[in-house]
């Protein structure tokens, strides 16, 4: 469970120092474990309704700049997301939001995710010319005014403050998000969303004719889904619903091919000019969509037999639904959105220039520059087990410090030899990545 928050400590506080003359320390510290969830929820009753804060913003730059402007803020009916663990205590992500109690340093929400124009930074084309993102934040709908405090993650690892936002929660101007004619398909579980972790799938590519096989689609991302540890162990913590969006031509973009395709998340390969990357721009056609359910983290299934996706963690991710390997990338995908995962692989296949800084330890829980490996999974390693490890037979089953990942071949190490995070070879995932997954499956439902 997360760290306790600012209403917890004042109410704690007045309430414990009644009692305390009556209760030894073991009871004490039972009742505060007790207590805990009550206090959390009350946190959130008292600062937050039953609906969610969608504020959409426009990020403008080339690889050296970021300009920050608001676009519009809606309210959407639906909070998916947990009413206990409020506060992001990851680290993880390339950008971070903090809610504060307006004029206050009471901190109510905060969440770490990332986004393509981060992505899109690091290659040529960002040295050349400036463009601009749209983005999205999104949190409890506040009871009464906010502060929103927009954060990004610089060189040297450090998170700078960008943006700064004042959200009256009675401002008419915030919008009220319409519902979008299209029906909601429950693919799996009944979960309570609050103690869930609650998946949207959207789809692209799919003609109104082709939604049946759309449903089929959605059935078996759940069978590939729970086909992995430790997905499967926490399967009833999962929900997952699909929103029946169709579109007016099937089948995705390829611009390389000259196949342009009008569908309604507008999924286009050769994103960054990168062959399999496959992703959308169109952020606010993905909100839209997907905030007619609760949501904590957006799946698109495209509708192409092309091998390809994409993932971007607490963003969204994109897989190809009729590829021979579509299964291993739907988990491969999943592991970077949901999880916060890196790739580990170290080819030439990416666009990107120089995506790390070899001089710091990354965020990425499964990536390392050896600078502070041990506080990550140096606990998993055998004390015989060489560091850095080197790439030999007798190790392919030992967790380690193998250099390659994260695109670079040299000063970026991964914890094994191999998994779902660096090839498909193996269909499995490592000790740490599983670690990793499980630690946020109980972040969401604890």
């Amino acid at each position: 469970m997360g760290p306790p928050g600012p209403f917890f400590c004042i109410f704690a506080a007045t309430k414990l120092n009644a009692m305390k003359k009556s209760l030894n320390k073991t009871n004490l510290l039972f009742l505060l474990i007790l207590m805990f969830p009550l206090f959390s929820f009350a946190q959130f009753d008292s600062y937050f309704k039953e609906a969610q804060l969608r504020i959409d913003y426009y990020i403008f730059g080339n690889s050296d700049t970021a300009y920050y402007a608001v676009d519009k803020m809606m309210k959407e009916p639906y909070w998916g997301g947990s009413k206990t663990n409020l506060i992001d205590n990851t680290g993880y992500g390339d950008y971070y939001f903090e809610v504060f109690l307006s004029d206050s340093d009471m901190l109510l929400y905060s969440h770490g995710y990332c986004n393509l124009f981060g992505e899109w930074q690091t290659t040529e084309e960002a040295q050349r010319i400036t463009k601009g993102f749209s983005e999205s934040i999104v949190m409890p709908f506040p009871k009464e005014c906010v502060d929103v405090v927009f954060y990004a993650r610089n060189w040297g690892g450090a998170l700078v403050e960008t943006m700064r936002i004042t959200v009256n929660p009675d401002d008419y101007f915030i919008q009220v998000a319409p519902k979008l004619p299209y029906s909601v398909f429950d693919v799996y579980g009944n979960a309570n969303s609050d103690k869930a972790v609650d998946i949207v799938i959207l789809p692209d590519g799919y003609t109104i004719n082709e939604m049946g096989q759309f449903v089929k689609d959605c059935e078996f991302f759940v069978e590939s889904l729970f086909d992995y540890e430790p997905y499967l162990t926490y399967k009833d913590r999962f929900r997952v619903r699909a929103v029946m969006a169709d579109s007016e031509d099937s089948g995705i973009t390829v611009p390389a091919d000259n196949q342009w395709k009008n569908t309604v998340l507008h999924c286009s390969f050769y994103t960054f000019d990168s062959e399999r990357y496959c992703m959308t721009y169109d952020n606010q056609s993905i909100r839209n969509l997907a905030g007619q359910v609760p949501y904590d983290q957006i799946y698109i299934l495209a509708n192409t037999d092309k091998y390809g996706g994409g993932g971007i963690f607490n963003f969204y991710c994109v897989s190809a639904s009729a590829n021979l390997y579509s299964s291993a990338v739907i988990i491969h995908e999943f592991g970077h959105g949901f999880s916060g995962l890196g790739d580990e692989y170290y080819d030439d296949t990416t666009t990107y220039g120089e995506f790390y800084n070899l001089d710091i330890e990354p965020w990425e829980p499964n990536l390392t520059t050896m600078k502070e490996f041990d506080r990550k999974w140096g606990g998993l390693i055998k004390k015989k087990t060489p560091i850095p490890t080197p790439a030999d037979q007798k190790y392919i089953d030992e967790i380690g410090v193998f250099e390659g990942g994260g695109y670079e071949a040299k000063g970026m190490y991964r914890p094994k030899m191999d998994c779902l995070m660096h090839t498909f070879r193996g269909n499995t995932f490592c000790e740490v990545c599983q670690k990793a997954i499980e630690k946020m499956i109980l972040f969401y439902t604890e």
